[in-house]
């Protein structure tokens, strides 16, 4: 049997290697191989980030000796040979021999062995970035040459290295009675990251002062060799990064110009057991910041998590349930629909933690996963929360006011989008008095809105029904700039004109979806007319700004008068224009002069000969007059609720009219 069966172990080593794959091909990689032989299992990949990134490495160990309070000052330095240099005043990387390799210091162990470190416990440190001890052994295994020197004892020694190996011993550099700390210069490897990448001064400059403002304890020194500087960089070649404040000097630079909803921000810091300390600053703005709507940085241990994690939703939750309680004991009933995302929506956001052993995911840090992490920032953002909004209730009931707003902002935006998915499932419901032209392409058509049945009647027979639809509106509609979105939303008349359009309104709005090219203001040329076309292109000025930018919305031009004598009818629009026409055309004749009340009067032949056939008729484009300055500001005053502004406006314009006709 013995025999057999080792035949049978023979016939099957003989079967791998016949395949090509044997015990030979199995790959032992030792030390630091395996960080270059796939760094992207390190530091995410080989690009730009990445190759940043190892800077990030080497300032988190000097800021963790700071934030543990053995440090107290960071020195940053780019030179013009690409070398980056981080020096601290903290205790120094020990140099003893490590217990456990007695033929290696405790330096080299750091150095050039993976998961190594004073971070595991926390004896050294008791909160820290640092947690896998892999930060500085890959930063050395992905550079061509790192120096490290270390000030301890009023000595200074040296150890250089090169692709995750030393390259001398650990020697003594000189007396150094004025230093102590750590200082590690190094250049990452062009064989793993390519000549191309360089360090980007502005990148460094900015994840150096974000860490100042994080720390708090830590003074930063900057600099940056001249050389490296374009005419246009805004970097400084020396600087001093310090900021007591923190995050609340850190919002107030990028909350900067925002339009906000609260003059003030709000912002605390809570210490704990342990080191453990929660720190926030938050600003509320109306209109967000720049081309982004909010924003939320969040931190743990200084690290930067751009994913979030479990200490954003422990801020989120304390936010959002210390308002809703507010509006509990105010009476608001509506505060309880109020979420997260309403709350901090258009705010910017910052939050950084402070946590004993906190759990990433993922070697790079991006998303904090430690459970307490939620408990711990919720605990501490919601009593100080409470208190700041029972202490302001002015800017408490404004800013309950405003995520009210939110809500149902959002909640309008869900419905529209439970609306547009139905529609993408049946047939376009359009409204019942639209008379809709037959061609089903945008190109070439028009839709005239006109004022109530009459005309509407009129106009149906007076158009091209290949081309021209019909909607006919009754009377005088809502006026868009004293009413609120509630009635807006409620209004038959605009709600049956959106459907006709099918381009939605406001931050819907999407000319592209437009279902007709031009469309078409139609009523009566009379002082009522005039004031429903006022009342429309004040509702598409502020629902659908689009159509008036791309030149799509024009007045039709009706006449007032016919002017008839013999064979011959001619019309005018106005009575300056009939005026003219009797002067020129019938001079010394007694034409009959007929006036219409309005478009419904008009037989559907007249209607189409002066008002709807393109090739007789005459149309005003809508457009905003050139060189104005503040649209807004002016169909505020005319149309808004406010009759002192119009009262205001029209004595200061009066003496620019010549003739009122009433």
């Amino acid at each position: 049997m013995a025999k057999n069966s080792q035949a049978r172990l023979f016939e099957t080593s003989a079967a791998d290697k016949a395949s090509g794959y044997s015990a030979k091909d199995i790959e032992v990689l030792e030390g630091l191989e395996p960080v270059r032989k796939r760094p992207g299992m390190y530091i995410g990949g080989t690009d730009e980030r990445a190759y940043h990134h190892l800077f990030a490495e080497v300032l988190d160990n000097a800021i963790d000796e700071a934030v543990a309070g053995h440090a107290s000052k960071i020195d940053v330095r780019l030179d013009a040979d690409g070398f980056v240099s981080v020096r601290d005043d903290g205790r120094g990387i020990p140099i003893g021999l490590h217990p456990k390799f007695k033929n290696k210091t405790a330096l080299e162990v750091i150095m050039t062995m993976l998961h190594s470190g004073g971070k595991f416990s926390n004896k050294a440190y008791q909160t820290a970035g640092g947690l896998h001890g892999v930060g500085v052994s890959v930063v050395n295994a992905l550079s061509d040459r790192v120096e490290v020197e270390i000030a301890v004892d009023r000595k200074l020694y040296e150890q250089t290295y090169s692709r995750g190996k030393p390259t001398s011993k650990l020697k003594l550099k000189g007396a150094a009675p004025n230093r102590r700390g750590t200082q590690i210069r190094f250049h990452p490897d062009p064989q793993i990251f390519g000549d191309k990448l360089h360090f980007k001064p502005a990148r460094l400059y900015a994840m150096a002062r974000s860490k100042a403002y994080l720390s708090r304890a830590a003074e930063i020194r900057w600099s940056c060799d001249p050389k490296l500087l374009k005419d246009d960089d805004k970097t400084p070649a020396e600087a001093t990064l310090s900021y007591p404040n923190g995050l609340a000097d850190m919002l107030a630079e990028a909350a900067e110009g925002a339009e906000r909803v609260l003059p003030t921000a709000f912002s605390g810091r809570v210490e704990m057991d342990q080191g453990a300390a929660v720190e926030w600053a938050i600003v509320w703005s109306a209109n967000g910041f720049g081309e982004a709507d909010g924003f939320t940085r969040s931190y743990c241990n200084t690290i930067p998590t751009p994913e979030g994690g479990t200490h954003e939703a422990g801020m989120r939750s304390a936010l959002t349930k210390a308002l809703r309680a507010y509006g509990d004991m105010t009476s608001v009933k509506k505060a309880s629909v109020i979420t997260a995302d309403d709350v901090l929506g258009t705010a910017g956001a910052l939050l950084s933690v402070f946590i004993r052993n906190p759990e990433f995911v993922g070697q790079t840090k991006e998303k904090l996963s430690t459970q307490d992490a939620f408990r711990i920032t919720e605990n501490a953002m919601r009593d100080r929360f409470d208190h700041w909004l029972t202490a302001s209730p002015k800017e408490a009931s404004r800013l309950l006011d405003w995520a009210i707003g939110q809500a149902d902002d959002r909640m309008k935006r869900r419905k529209d989008k439970d609306v547009a998915r139905q529609s993408a499932t049946r047939k376009l419901r359009l409204p019942g008095k639209l008379a809709d032209c037959s061609d089903a392409s945008a190109q070439g058509t028009e839709i005239f809105i006109v004022e109530g049945d009459s005309a509407g009647g009129s106009a149906k027979q007076a158009r091209d029904r290949a081309t021209q639809a019909i909607l006919p509106l009754r009377g005088k509609i809502l006026n868009v700039a004293s009413a609120g979105d509630e009635k807006l939303s409620n209004n038959k008349e605009l709600s049956d004109l959106a459907l006709a359009l099918g381009c939605g309104l406001g931050h819907r709005f999407k000319v592209e979806d437009l279902r007709y090219e031009r469309v078409i203001i139609m009523t009566d040329a009379d002082v009522d007319g005039a004031h429903i076309a006022a009342l429309l292109i004040t509702f598409f000025y502020r629902q659908t700004p689009g159509l008036i930018d791309s030149g799509r919305l024009y007045l039709a031009q009706p006449p007032l008068y016919r002017i008839s004598q013999g064979g011959k009818s001619l019309y005018a629009r106005d009575d300056a224009h009939k005026d003219e026409i009797l002067a020129t055309e019938f001079k010394g004749r007694k034409p009959e002069v007929g006036r219409f009340k309005g478009l419904g009067e008009m037989m559907p032949s007249q209607l189409k000969e002066t008002t709807m056939n393109p090739a007789t008729r005459t149309l005003a484009r809508v457009a905003l007059p050139k060189g104005l300055k503040e649209p807004e500001k002016l169909v505020e005053t005319l149309m808004g609720k406010r009759a002192d502004l119009r009262f205001q406006y029209i004595q200061n314009n009066a003496k620019f009219v010549d003739e009122l006709d009433v």
